[in-house]
């Protein structure tokens, strides 16, 4: 079984709320984005910012986890938004600042307009690109993980 290697981007404190909770949203909570994760998928959330919509520039990797069952769920947050979640087991790890990792990173086809990878909320990347975001946030990643 080949597992596939996850981008999403979240603000931080987003970000915290589902380590807190153990799932992830995507795209504002929408289905479609969370649909393409299988379990065992290995997720790093990148945080442009600290807040959304206007929080302080981070530009960080602030979270890394492995999707549990690949189960999609939807919650009710207030009678007008109830997203889709999740669940995600998340790894100890520390904010890794994208900056230094630009020129490594072959996902990134742009160097100077690097934060254009990152628009679409989610993206997919190589096992070697996932490998050193991994090793820049201070986890040992495991190859045969979530096997």
């Amino acid at each position: 079984m080949s597992n596939n290697y996850w981008i999403g981007v979240v603000s931080k404190s987003h970000v915290q709320r589902g380590v807190r909770g153990g799932f992830i949203q995507l795209n504002h909570g929408k289905k479609a984005a969370v649909q393409r994760l299988k379990a065992g998928d290995m997720l790093a959330m990148y945080s442009p910012r600290t807040d959304y919509p206007d929080g302080e520039a981070l530009q960080a990797f602030t979270a890394i986890g492995t999707v549990v069952s690949g189960e999609v769920y939807q919650v009710e947050m207030s009678p007008d938004f109830k997203p889709f979640r999740m669940d995600v087991t998340f790894h100890s790890c520390q904010d890794a600042p994208i900056k230094p990792l630009i020129g490594q990173l072959s996902f990134i086809k742009d160097k100077t307009h690097w934060g254009s990878a990152f628009r679409f909320g989610q993206l997919r990347v190589s096992q070697e690109d996932f490998l050193r975001i991994a090793q820049a946030m201070g986890h040992p990643m495991m190859v045969a993980a979530a096997a």
